[in-house]
């Protein structure tokens, strides 16, 4: 007999509103877009995405207001060259932010889940995993606002 029982995936009908501006985020997209395996539950996903979400909102608050006062009601609106899969790219890299600042946060956590050695040396071996998710948040956020990936300053 196996004890192993698997997390129910999300439900596409338990998206999470965001405001008026910033679209609603899909846990079920999530859980595909970044190859959850089911070892957390809907609920963790959840937290983590809700998380995510305030810092990711939090970081373009300032950004936002521009684009708020130059008349735009919501990201969707604000206009770059060309959609890319039918939606905004403004709203792809939202989405993108939120979702590795999402899994960064559940894979930092790793280690509360499985205190065992080889758990320890998993969480190791993701460290770089996770650095990758935070960098990737980072230039999402700053493609979304239309900057470069790299501020570099003269010393």
């Amino acid at each position: 007999m196996n004890d192993f029982i698997a997390a129910e995936p999300p439900k596409d009908a338990d998206l999470i509103s965001n405001g008026d501006f910033w679209p609603a985020i899909c846990p079920a997209a999530f859980t595909s877009a970044m190859r959850l395996d089911g070892t957390t539950t809907p609920e963790r996903q959840r937290e983590a995405l809700i998380a995510a979400m305030v810092n990711t909102n939090r970081e373009l608050k300032v950004w936002r207001l521009l684009q708020q006062e130059r008349g735009y009601l919501s990201l969707k609106e604000v206009p770059y060259d060309d959609l890319v899969d039918g939606e905004s790219p403004g709203v792809h890299n939202y989405r993108r932010a939120v979702f590795c600042i999402a899994k960064a946060n559940i894979t930092e956590r790793y280690r509360d889940f499985d205190a065992t050695a080889k758990g320890d040396r998993r969480a190791d071996s993701l460290e770089s995993a996770v650095d990758d998710l935070w960098r990737d948040a980072r230039w999402a956020m700053r493609e979304l606002q239309g900057l470069n990936h790299n501020t570099v300053a003269l010393i």
